[in-house]
């Protein structure tokens, strides 16, 4: 099992940047391929972005490549989201998940653990 943490989150004007931190505690840290996915008022979650357990391998969202990078850093047990070029349209709770069973993954039900999540706010 892991818990994890959110943070970094806040307000930011339109064309700002923001660094999401996930800290993971509890089961290697290592061994889960770990996402970010974010909700909206009166929407379903969404993808983000998710990383391998190695960290070799990142897939995005379309509407978040170019402006978005996942990283990890398996000593720290810590994923990071560094978003760029923020619109009024990416505000949202931002969560990190884990995934216990494959490298990455797309959809909310390849996830296991999840964290209380972290509210981004761009101001237009």
């Amino acid at each position: 099992q892991v818990q994890l943490v959110e943070s970094g989150g806040g307000l930011v004007p339109a064309g700002g940047s923001l660094r999401l931190s996930c800290a993971a505690s509890g089961r290697t840290f290592s061994s889960y391929g770990m996402g970010w996915f974010r909700q909206a008022p009166g929407k379903e979650r969404e993808f983000v972005a998710t990383i391998s357990r190695n960290g070799a391998r990142t897939y995005y969202a379309d509407s978040m490549k170019g402006r978005f990078t996942i990283s990890r850093d398996n000593a720290k047990s810590t994923v990071y989201l560094q978003m760029n070029r923020l619109q009024s349209e990416d505000t949202a709770v931002y969560y990190c998940a884990a995934n216990p069973r494959t490298d990455w993954g797309f959809q909310t039900y390849d996830y296991g653990y999840w964290g209380q999540g972290t509210q981004v706010t761009v101001s237009s």
